[in-house]
C-alpha cells in the first residue's frame, strides 16, 4: 500500500466519522424539539379541559342556586314540624314542597345529565389529575432529550464538527422557579 492510498482510507474514515457526529447532534437537536411539542401538547389539553369544567361546574352552581333556596325552605318546613303536634296544613306544604323540588332535580338530571356533581367533578379531576401529570412526564422527557443534545454538542470531537458545521447552541432545560425557590438546597455546577 503506498501512502496516498493509505491517506485516502484515513480522509474516508475522518469524513465518515464527521458524517455519523453530524447527524447524530441533528437527531438529538430533533428529539429536544420533539420533547418540547409533547410538551405543547399536553399544556394544550390541559388548557381544552379546564374551561369544560368550567363550564359544566358553573352550569351545576347555577343549578344548585336555585335549588338551594328550596332545600333550605324545604329544610325549615321540616325543623318546624313538632313532634306531637299534627299540623296538616304545613305537613302539607313541605309535601309539596318537596314534589316540586324532585320534580327539578329529575329535568335538571334528564336535562344535564353531567350535573350529577359526584361523578362530573370526580371525572373531571381525576382528567386534571392525569393532564398534570402528562404535562410533567412531558416536562421531563424533554429535559431528558436536552440534556443528552447538550452533552452530545460538548463532548469532544462533537463540539469540532458542531462548530464547524451544525452550530447549535447549548438549549437551557425547563425548570420552575417556584419550585426552585421553595428548597433551601442549591447545587453549585
Amino acid at each position: 500500500m503506498d501512502v496516498s492510498m493509505i491517506l485516502l482510507i484515513i480522509a474516508g474514515v475522518v469524513l465518515l466519522g464527521i458524517w455519523i457526529i453530524y447527524n447524530r447532534i441533528v437527531k438529538e437537536h430533533n428529539s429536544v424539539q420533539r420533547g418540547w411539542a409533547d410538551v405543547l401538547t399536553q399544556e394544550r389539553q390541559r388548557g381544552r379541559i379546564i374551561p369544560e369544567l368550567d363550564r359544566v361546574l358553573q352550569r351545576h352552581q347555577d343549578y344548585e342556586k336555585q335549588i338551594l333556596p328550596q332545600i333550605t325552605a324545604l329544610r325549615q318546613g321540616i325543623n318546624a314540624l313538632k313532634d306531637g303536634e299534627i299540623d296538616t296544613k304545613l305537613q302539607n306544604q313541605i309535601d309539596q314542597q318537596s314534589q316540586e323540588l324532585i320534580k327539578g332535580i329529575n329535568v335538571a338530571v334528564e336535562a344535564y345529565p353531567e350535573l350529577r356533581a359526584s361523578e362530573s367533578f370526580s371525572k373531571f379531576m381525576y382528567e386534571i389529575t392525569e393532564q398534570e401529570e402528562n404535562v410533567g412526564a412531558a416536562v421531563r422527557i424533554f429535559n431528558q432529550n436536552v440534556a443528552s443534545f447538550n452533552s452530545c454538542i460538548q463532548v469532544f470531537p462533537n463540539n469540532l464538527v458542531n462548530g464547524m458545521f451544525n452550530k447549535k447552541q447549548v438549549i437551557e432545560v425547563f425548570s420552575d422557579s417556584t419550585a426552585s425557590e421553595s428548597f433551601e438546597y442549591k447545587p453549585k455546577f
